[in-house]
């Protein structure tokens, strides 16, 4: 593959920069995403993907715009209302970056679809706000052998980590089981928290594929907007997780 003298434009500051160049960008250009819901994390995360250049991006979403979403889900306008997550989410990425391919995926992702659908992606953001759907992206990963992202977000805390199955810990050795504040009422969050944290998974999301720097393996980080602070937790594989364990 050799690069058009467009692409050459539109990513010449990532072509600058020796932990990716020619060779990062053609990767990224055949590389294959797929982030599960199109809100607030996945708003950041897929723009910050597309714009960098990722070959494939795949959408899961079955929810529709409403109007409450505005306040943090920046793929979506007022004239968006009523639509389709993942349709709405399309028309800004390709106004963004049309040489990427997307995939639309207009479902929740369910015990019946998760498996077959996440097969076919090199990595996984999981930027869903459903415990039930965490653990079960968590599950069907480590069965299938694909790293992801996962974040979560609340008032004014996010947290993130890097997950490579089978060698890192996974949400599973976290947070051991689902349920727990599954119908908690949502507190915010704050609307520019998941530009935060979306972009955080989208720069992990990088940093896997090409292999570079040091992704948050073993490792959430969180951040508090109020108190403007990072923390970096050390985790551990949990040999007896019900999600990965041995």
């Amino acid at each position: 593959m050799t690069l058009s003298d467009t692409q050459r434009e539109r990513y010449a500051r990532h072509l600058s920069l020796p932990e990716i160049g020619e060779d990062g960008q053609k990767k990224l250009l055949h590389s294959k995403v797929l982030i599960v819901g199109a809100g607030g994390l996945g708003s950041p995360a897929a723009l910050y993907l597309a714009a960098a250049g990722i070959g494939t991006i795949g959408l899961a979403d079955g929810d529709t715009v409403d109007l409450g979403n505005l306040q943090r889900q920046i793929l979506h306008t007022t004239d968006s209302v009523g639509m389709p997550k993942v349709s709405s989410a399309a028309e800004r990425l390709r106004a963004l970056n049309p040489d990427t391919r997307l995939t639309l995926h207009p479902f929740h992702l369910g015990k019946g679809n998760a498996g077959e659908l996440v097969a076919r992606y090199d990595f996984v953001v999981d930027a869903t706000d459903s415990f039930e759907t965490k653990f079960l992206i968590a599950n069907v990963c480590a069965k299938k052998g694909i790293p992801y992202s996962h974040a979560g977000i609340k008032g004014f805390y996010g947290e993130v980590m890097t997950v490579r199955p089978g060698k890192t810990a996974c949400y599973g050795c976290v947070f051991h089981e689902p349920g727990a504040m599954e119908n908690a009422i949502p507190e915010g969050p704050l609307g520019a928290l998941p530009g935060v944290i979306g972009a955080i998974q989208a720069t992990e999301t990088i940093k896997y594929l090409l292999s570079i720097g040091r992704p948050l393996f073993d490792t959430v980080l969180t951040f508090d907007a109020l108190g403007m602070s990072i923390r970096k937790i050390t985790v551990k594989r949990d040999p007896h997780c019900t999600l990965c364990g041995d």
